[in-house]
């Protein structure tokens, strides 16, 4: 499936968008892992919780349950979100 790349993990996969697969969505963290070594950390914490300045969309739909089902076809958009004052 297709997963984008906010800019701030760019430096482990080199692209926007890079090709990943999985049943899950902690499934498919794994996968990116293997192919992205560290990249796994930045997006989910010890307690296999996404951590809380990322956000995960899949098919447009904001997700947090790292147990949240995928399909081949899905689109998955990781992003960082913003924060300050």
């Amino acid at each position: 499936m297709n997963v984008l790349v906010p800019s701030a993990l760019r430096s482990y996969t080199g692209a926007a968008q890079v090709q990943a697969q999985g049943d899950t969505l902690l499934a498919l963290f794994d996968d990116l892992e293997r192919r992205y070594p560290g990249i796994r950390f930045r997006v989910v914490d010890e307690q296999q919780q996404l951590r809380a300045n990322m956000r995960v969309f899949v098919n447009g739909l904001g997700v947090r349950d790292l147990a949240q089902p995928l399909q081949p076809q899905d689109a998955v958009a990781i992003v960082q979100a913003l924060s300050g004052g």
